[in-house]
This record gives structure tokens, C-alpha cells and sequence, in this order.
């Protein structure tokens, strides 16, 4: 169980995560270079799967995507409401989702660290939230 300081400090680290892993796919220059890494990497490795080059309209969904997602980041970064938290948490889901569809259907088995990721800050994010005591909400420094 989460107090709510420690939630709102859960909302925002999982918005700075999202914001630096995703920032890249944000325009098609960044995503070009990241491609090109993913690629490298699941071919060092020797990954099953596969992770084929972009067309304009793949490149355009990763870039909304990337888009998208920075700004919802900021959001959380700038007001980690406990709201907030919930709402990334159905997103976090539903993105594991997809991403487990991919793999099923031959995607990168690069893919599997981004499913780990999303799969761990969904499932902090659902985690119940400790109401604050009647004494927590009193003004400081005043005299009763």
C-alpha cells in the first residue's frame, strides 16, 4: 500500500521513464536512429522475431506515438495526480496487451523489455493508495 506522497513520486517516476524511453520515437530523425540501434542490438543478440524497416505510414504511427506520450509524461511530471496514476495504469495495460500480440505474431523479442516495464509500473500504479489522516489535512502552524 502506497501513501499518497509515495504515489505521487510513482506517477512522476513512471512519466520520466516513459519520457526518456520514449522520447526517440517522437520524430522520424530520432526514430530513424533508434530503429537503427534496436536493430543492431537484436542482431548482435540474435533475438528471434523480427524487426522490419519502417514505411512513411509506420514511421507516422511511431511518431504520433512518441509524440503522444511525451506530452501525457509531462503532464505527470508536472501534476502527478493519484487520478493520473490510475488512468497510466489502464494505458500500461492495454499497451502490454498489444505488445504481447506483436510477439505472438513474430515482433523483436526486443520487445519483451518494453512488455517487463510496462507490466511493473501498470501494476504499481493499480496498487491501493492510503488515505490521509484528518490530522494530515489540518493547516500547519495554527493554533486549534
Amino acid at each position: 500500500m502506497w501513501t499518497s506522497t509515495q504515489y505521487r513520486r510513482l506517477v512522476r517516476g513512471s512519466a520520466w521513464y516513459d519520457l526518456i524511453v520514449t522520447a526517440a520515437f517522437a520524430t522520424p530523425w530520432s526514430f530513424a536512429a533508434l530503429h537503427g540501434l534496436m536493430t543492431a542490438i537484436s542482431q548482435t543478440l540474435n533475438l528471434p522475431g523480427e524487426l522490419p524497416a519502417f514505411e512513411p505510414m509506420h514511421m507516422l504511427m511511431a511518431n504520433l506515438l512518441g509524440s503522444v506520450v511525451c506530452i501525457w509524461a509531462v503532464l505527470r511530471i508536472r501534476d502527478p495526480q493519484l487520478i493520473y496514476g490510475r488512468y497510466d495504469a489502464v494505458a500500461r495495460f492495454l499497451f502490454a496487451a498489444w505488445q504481447g500480440y506483436a510477439l505472438l505474431h513474430g515482433a523483436s523479442a526486443l520487445l519483451l523489455i518494453f512488455l517487463f516495464f510496462e507490466l511493473a509500473w501498470g501494476i504499481a500504479q493499480v496498487l491501493p493508495v492510503r488515505a490521509p489522516s484528518l490530522a494530515s489535512q489540518l493547516p500547519q502552524g495554527s493554533e486549534v
